[in-house]
């Protein structure tokens, strides 16, 4: 008899596996300074051959003036045909790694990518031309107000000012302040320090080696299987290490410049007081190293004593050329020339030069002659 019963639900089909997706690990310290290193000799291999190209068209001259001009641009030429287009660099490919956006985990744009070479290369080039200028001029600008400053502390008496007093007290004033930038200047305008803060915080998180690539936000990925029984370890000890070197220097610098500042203020309070109404004021027109001759009368006048310094000949070499008479206090010049002390000295204050020859003359080396 044949089973008139419906055919049997067939059982559900298995459902096909999900294809395993493989994540790929951040790449450590370890790899990422070993691709680093490798590109370095790289481009210091092509840097090599590209002067010995030069100094064989331009010369040896050419090649040494424009050295650095020629490591920048190798280097250029070097990340233009890796980076830029979106192939890896030969230490990347090395190490096995890749760069990514840390923000979407995608191959970095060619925004990105531009930004990151000229971060690296053409920036610290350019700032290695302008920083000298800039500090040339911030340096004469802070000497010129440092200079006015103490100036205007002696001619004015402020010294003596209860104000002034106070500031005595305080460590830290406006002068003390530009006197340190002033002494610091190369330190302080260097990138150096910020360079080694971020080298010590890649040692702790492993990323970001370049600091061009942690301002574009570019991280990399280890690229080869990892077995789970491997370990990869960092460079967490160097980090530790150079925030220590960092924090010693720190605190050696700020105890050294409190202890002069310190010593600075103690020789300030022990200088005897000089009144405002002093005739003979110590300034920079009338320096403490220029000798002070009276100056209603004179030591040496020829008019009046022609035995008075007998070595100078007699005739119009005993007359000064600014007042057409007989020298009073003849003094020299540092080229060579004589004049009355107050006729040389009103000069000089008017304008540092030679009356005669117009070279430069400072009043401190203004010099009295002495029978």
């Amino acid at each position: 008899m044949a089973d008139n019963a419906g055919p049997s639900p067939s059982a559900p089909a298995p459902a096909s596996p999900a294809p395993a997706s493989h994540f790929y690990p951040f790449a450590t310290s370890p790899d990422i300074i070993r691709s680093h290193e490798k590109d370095v000799f790289i481009t210091a291999t092509l840097t090599n051959q590209a002067q010995s190209i030069i100094r064989s068209i331009r010369g040896a001259r050419f090649a040494h003036a424009h050295a650095d001009a020629i490591k920048h641009l190798t280097e250029l030429l070097y990340f233009s045909l890796t980076t830029l287009i979106g192939n890896r660099t030969l230490g990347e490919e090395y190490c096995d790694v890749v760069q990514l956006e840390d923000d979407t985990l995608q191959l970095p744009s060619l925004v990105r990518r531009a930004g990151y070479i000229l971060g690296s290369i053409l920036v610290p080039w350019a700032l290695q031309r302008i920083l000298p200028a800039f500090r040339r001029r911030l340096r004469a600008k802070l000497e010129r107000s440092i200079a006015r400053q103490r100036a205007k502390t002696v001619q004015n008496g402020i010294l003596f000012m209860a104000k002034e007093q106070s500031k005595r007290k305080s460590l830290f004033t406006k002068l003390r302040f530009q006197k340190y930038i002033l002494e610091h200047l190369d330190s302080i305008t260097s990138l150096s320090p910020i360079y080694a803060l971020s080298l010590a915080t890649f040692y702790f998180t492993g990323s970001y080696y370049h600091l061009s690539k942690r301002l574009w936000g570019l991280r990399y990925i280890f690229t080869k299987r990892i077995e789970e029984s491997e370990q990869r370890v960092g460079y967490e000890v160097l980090g530790v290490l150079l925030v220590l070197q960092m924090a010693v220097q720190g605190f050696i610098h700020v105890r050294q410049t409190v202890a002069s500042a310190q010593e600075e203020q103690e020789t300030m309070t022990e200088e005897q007081p000089v009144r405002k109404d002093d005739s003979l004021l110590s300034s920079f027109q009338n320096p403490p190293s220029i000798p002070l001759l009276p100056a209603s009368t004179p030591r040496y006048d020829l008019s009046t004593d022609p035995s008075a310094l007998p070595w100078i000949p007699a005739g119009q070499q005993r007359k000064c050329t600014l007042c057409l008479e007989p020298y009073k206090d003849p003094s020299v010049t540092t080229c060579g020339h004589v004049f009355c002390w107050t006729c040389v000295r009103d000069w000089v204050r008017e304008k540092p030069e030679c009356p005669l020859c117009r070279q430069e003359v400072l009043a401190s080396k203004v010099l009295p002659l002495r029978g």
